[in-house]
């Protein structure tokens, strides 16, 4: 299941941008996933500075990466590994992103995710800008 989940926006097609500020395409996106998710679920961005807040269901996330993507014009995950980790997943990825009125894509640093699964569903979805963060939240090495 995680693996669906990523797929969509590993793909370079997908642009997170779009999907976040387009309410149809979020709304599909809603339609499509829910059932993988507690209604109750949450998304935590960890940065150097400390964590962002917690931010709870879909509405919850979207307003977090909204304000994330706030710079970027385009902005898309291209997923490196997915590593199981009993009732977490560790998601490494490289992000791409196009600022406002610009050609150009920078890469941005090697950010990671780390999904907790309660009953076979995602009760939280944790953003870690520091990836060696993320390994030391499920205890692995790189």
């Amino acid at each position: 299941m995680i693996e669906r989940l990523l797929e969509r926006p590993s793909d370079p097609a997908q642009d997170l941008a779009s999907l976040f500020r387009n309410d149809a395409q979020w709304q599909a996106w809603i339609e499509e996933f829910a059932p993988f998710f507690h209604p109750d679920w949450e998304t935590v961005r960890r940065t150097a500075l400390g964590d962002e807040g917690i931010h709870t269901g879909f509405e919850g996330s979207r307003s977090l990466w909204l304000g994330w993507l706030e710079p970027w014009e385009s902005y898309r995950v291209v997923v490196e590994r997915v590593v199981d980790c009993g009732e977490r997943v560790l998601g490494l990825s490289h992000d791409h992103a196009r600022p406002w009125g610009s050609e150009a894509e920078v890469v941005l640093p090697s950010p990671a995710g780390v999904w907790t699964f309660r009953d076979a569903r995602i009760a939280r979805f944790e953003i870690y800008e520091d990836r060696d963060q993320a390994l030391e939240a499920v205890r692995l090495e790189e």
